[in-house]
């Protein structure tokens, strides 16, 4: 197939035309943004350099990530960043383009045009040119660069349009990170510190005012609220005033537009115990004189009026701002001021005094040396203010020469020697007579002390006097000494010899005690051995008893088995057989015959043995002179034997005597 020129040509036109076509297409990467510029339409912008309705100029909406088709002879799309502002930093805004400011104002209002992504809104609802008042938090921003620029710590976001808007911009950043504009303000508890306002926008301050007051503080008004100077146009909106503020920052984060307001930290106010302190406020209104009527040294005024407050700070913290007026701390403890001039108190409101300069009634020139302890009410620390200004012009301008004055007096009226003698009651009436004077002052007085007057130069008169005078002391004291030592003496050989009496005291009671004690033991062992003997003879009567009366029964046993076997002679005659009997049969020796041939015939060999026991029987009668005949020989007793044998007969009978048992009827057959 053969193609000629024409061919060729409509062919290259037709490819022309397609890569044309393509050319128009643009990628937007979605980390970026496309600024459109329009180079030619039918009409142009009239004021600014956005084209808001399609003329030739910048366009106010820019393109999002992605594929975008635009004419590519007509339009031109610039890539730029999204806006990143990092977690807790702060970002600055500058519009190329909108309203101008007026002649009060330092920084743009975009009270409603706010949105800083939507070029046209800003534009039409007044958005002004200018660095803005409102700032950029933490996020992403698509913001068009041409008609902002933003300003952070790390970097400067804009499209460089020509060599003055860089000079600007680089101005602009270095005046943020001389205030640390890029980070918030942060106040710490630890810090003790406040943070004191200065606005650099708005109206500025009426003549003979040095601080702006307090504006916008009612949080329920979303107009003129701003939240510790964070929304600059509620700020202006509330009335507020250009320079330095009386409304303080305290412990917290505060995001500021530091082209806006700036902070100094100062130290907070810091009331020790032991102190008050008294408020000289330069602002405020006037207000009614609080002193009284009788007071004519200076107004006293309410809290938060110009001038003295009636009212003191008590101790503790307070966020006073120091540049709307000053806190007089006023000591409540005790002071002692010493007119001593190498000796200062602890207060240091003595360090210009010394040594009162005295002459006496007898021409002489001491120095002397005291002190006075005072101290001030609370209630009253406000009036010693406002009528002295501080308490060291107290002291060095009314008390000083008050007190000098009165100590002169008394020393014209008195000789050395008195000075000397009289201190104790020279300090009691000066207590007394000056305690009316400082309560002139609203000062309560506690005490004077006098010290030792002291010579001056070379004067040796003084010291002179008072060798004399410890002389003459040493000799008064020596006779107290002697006389002292005297009855010393005395009541020493009193001690010694009441220490005598004491140890022969000791030793005569250690005797009585002794005898004390040997008499109760002598006492104790008697009654221990009256009480053994008759508990011997007690037992010893009852065992005499027991023996009389086994004896007895044993009497009476054997009475009875006489009774029993035929007379006393027989049981006599009976127990020797059994002794007997008992004697062989152990012995084992035959004292009879074995064989015994008897007369009778009776059985068993009874008639032998009764042969031998008729034997035996005529032997021991012979030997115990005992009569054979039965009859016992007449024996006198005892009374008690009589009866204790009756009484052993009548309980023997008693216990034979058996109970009746008692049958029951037999029954009936």
């Amino acid at each position: 197939m053969q193609f000629n020129f024409g061919d060729i040509l409509l062919i290259a036109l037709g490819v022309l035309v397609v890569l044309v076509l393509l050319s128009g297409i643009r990628f937007i990467p979605n980390n970026r943004i496309g600024i459109v510029e329009k180079r030619f339409g039918r009409k142009s912008v009239k004021g600014g350099f956005i084209a808001l309705h399609g003329e030739a100029g910048y366009q106010p909406d820019v393109l999002r990530g992605g594929l975008h088709y635009l004419i590519p002879i007509q339009y031109v799309v610039h890539i730029a960043p999204l806006v990143t502002i990092a977690q807790g930093k702060i970002g600055y805004l500058f519009a190329r383009d909108g309203e101008p400011l007026s002649a009060m104002q330092v920084l743009a209002s975009n009270t409603t045009a706010n949105d800083f992504q939507d070029v046209a809104h800003f534009l039409t609802h007044g958005g002004q040119r200018g660095p803005q008042r409102q700032i950029l938090r933490e996020g992403t921003y698509a913001i068009n660069l041409a008609q902002f620029v933003v300003i952070t710590e790390e970097r400067v976001y804009y499209m460089p349009l020509s060599r003055d808007d860089q000079t600007v911009i680089q101005s602009m950043a270095e005046v943020i990170g001389q205030r640390r504009g890029f980070t918030p303000v942060v106040i710490k508890d630890s810090d003790d510190s406040i943070g004191i306002v200065t606005v650099h926008d708005g109206p500025s301050l009426p003549s003979g005012e040095i601080i702006a007051p307090v504006v916008g503080g009612d949080a329920g008004d979303p107009l003129t609220y701003h939240n510790n100077f964070q929304m600059p146009d509620r700020f202006i909106n509330a009335n507020g005033l250009r320079g330095r503020q009386l409304q303080v920052l305290v412990e917290g984060t505060y995001y500021l537009n530091r082209l806006f307001a700036t902070v100094e930290m100062i130290p907070k106010t810091i009331i020790e115990v032991g102190f008050v302190g008294v408020v000289v406020s330069y602002t405020g209104g006037s207000s009614a004189d609080l002193s009284g009527t009788e007071y004519r040294h200076g107004e006293l005024v309410s809290m938060g009026s110009r001038g003295v407050w009636s009212e003191p700070l008590l101790p503790g913290k307070y966020a006073f701002n120091t540049y709307a007026g000053k806190v007089v701390a006023v000591p409540t403890t005790n002071i002692i001021l010493k007119w001593i001039k190498s000796d200062i108190g602890s207060h240091h409101l003595d360090e210009n005094l010394s040594e009162v300069s005295l002459i006496t009634k007898d021409a002489f020139e001491p120095s002397l040396p005291l002190s006075v302890v005072m101290h001030i009410d609370y209630h009253k620390a406000p009036l010693v203010i406002q009528r002295f200004g501080d308490v060291k012009k107290l002291v060095e301008q009314t008390l000083d020469p008050m007190v000098s004055a009165y100590f002169k007096n008394v020393g014209q009226m008195r000789t050395l020697i008195q000075l000397i003698q009289e201190r104790n009651d020279i300090q009691r009436l000066s207590s007394d007579e000056m305690k009316e004077k400082f309560e002139h002052y609203n000062l309560e007085l506690e005490e004077v002390l006098i010290g030792t007057p002291t010579t001056t130069g070379d004067d040796k008169q003084i010291e002179i006097i008072l060798n004399q005078l410890r002389a003459r002391q040493i000799a008064v004291e020596q006779i107290e000494t002697f006389q002292r030592q005297q009855v010393a003496a005395l009541k020493e050989r009193e001690l010694r010899e009441a220490q005598a009496r004491s140890e022969q005291q000791r030793n005569i009671t250690e005797s009585e005690l002794s005898i004390t004690v040997q008499s109760n033991q002598g006492k104790a062992e008697f009654a221990r051995a009256q009480q053994q003997a008759a508990q011997i003879r007690t037992l010893a009567q009852a065992e005499a008893e027991r023996i009389a009366r086994t004896g007895i029964a044993q009497a009476i046993a054997t009475e009875e088995q006489v009774a029993a076997y035929g007379g006393p002679q027989y049981q006599v005659t009976q127990q020797v057989m059994n002794r007997f009997a008992e004697a062989v049969q152990q012995s084992r020796v035959d004292v009879v015959p074995r064989v015994v041939v008897g007369g009778s015939g009776g059985e068993g060999g009874a008639s032998g043995s009764s042969i031998m026991e008729g034997l035996l029987t005529l032997l021991l009668s012979d030997k115990l002179n005992l009569s054979v005949t039965g009859e016992t020989a007449g024996k006198e007793r005892s009374p008690e034997a009589d009866k204790l044998r009756s009484e052993i007969r009548q309980s023997l009978s008693e216990k034979r005597v058996e109970p009746v048992e008692s049958k029951p009827p037999e029954a009936k057959a």
